[in-house]
């Protein structure tokens, strides 16, 4: 690894689509692959959620194995999932992928929940199938995680079923990718403001308008998901640098999303739309002199 890569820190969209795939020649522009974001972190590859953009991000390592890289699941609903059996690199014997996610609200792990997705009648291979070492991790919302001098803070989101919100600290920079989650009506999140607090990079899940959302005729009240105005509400008040509004919802074509992206940077001129292979930088300084103390487990 050159020192170049080992002292940077970069964010990079490979599936930005919420719920479905949604590919065409009416989403080129944004993409239409769900849920997959890579960071590259002091010479440490972390990869957040396993959507058809894992699939993607996956042909792209094929040039650069052997790989080793930290899979952080928030969830395991469809969208979250479902391009891990087509990920590549999982196939490929030397590779070396260490996955995380919380136990779910009915026992099962990560692993139990990757596993069961890969059996027949839904798939024709199982997980057992892939050749390169897979470690598993259970995380607990609220628990900190250390690789190296990498601190990945964890917090509970508002959303069906259960997800998790992933704040990555290096130096003195910080991304956090905070999807599927659904604001309160009375209150920002108190979990979503902790992860935000003073980040460089908030990902944050906008599926739908402030006009989606309460529609008269078809309200997304208690289907887990948020607004672009309520991520200009969180950003400004957690005094957010860059505001990525992504999870774009399947029904939003390149059109509305720019008409999004630019309503959107009137109320927060550091809000951005997430379009798949864009790449952004975290800006990082010299290593601190004391380390960020632990009491989670490392890997």
């Amino acid at each position: 690894m050159s020192s170049r890569i080992e002292n940077q820190f970069t964010v990079q969209f490979w599936g930005v689509r919420g719920s479905i795939p949604s590919p065409g020649l009416h989403t080129v522009r944004y993409g239409g692959n769900t849920p997959c974001v890579e960071m590259q972190v002091g010479g440490k590859r972390l990869i957040f959620d396993g959507g058809t953009g894992l699939h993607v991000l996956g042909q792209s390592l094929l040039r650069q194995m052997p790989i080793e890289a930290h899979i952080f699941f928030t969830h395991s609903h469809w969208d979250h999932v479902q391009g891990f059996p087509f990920f590549s690199p999982g196939f490929v014997r030397g590779n070396d992928f260490h996955i995380y996610g919380a136990i779910a609200p009915d026992g099962s792990t990560v692993e139990q929940r990757l596993n069961d997705q890969m059996l027949h009648p839904n798939f024709p291979v199982p997980l057992q199938i892939m050749q390169a070492n897979l470690d598993f991790y259970n995380v607990k919302a609220g628990k900190p995680i250390k690789i190296n001098d990498i601190i990945v803070e964890t917090a509970p989101l508002n959303h069906p079923g259960e997800a998790v919100g992933y704040r990555v600290n290096w130096r003195d920079g910080a991304a956090v990718y905070i999807t599927d989650t659904e604001h309160f009506p009375d209150r920002l999140d108190e979990n979503v403001m902790w992860l935000a607090r003073n980040a460089d990079i908030l990902i944050y899940d906008s599926t739908y308008t402030d006009e989606e959302y309460h529609s008269p005729k078809s309200p997304k009240i208690g289907w887990g998901h948020s607004t672009w105005q309520e991520a200009v509400k969180i950003a400004k008040a957690a005094n957010v640098k860059t505001l990525v509004i992504f999870h774009h919802d399947p029904a939003h074509d390149d059109e509305f999303l720019d008409r999004v992206g630019q309503e959107a940077a009137v109320q927060f001129p550091g809000a951005i739309m997430a379009r798949e292979t864009m790449q952004l930088q975290v800006p990082i300084s010299m290593p601190l002199s004391e380390p960020i103390p632990v009491s989670e487990f490392s890997a």
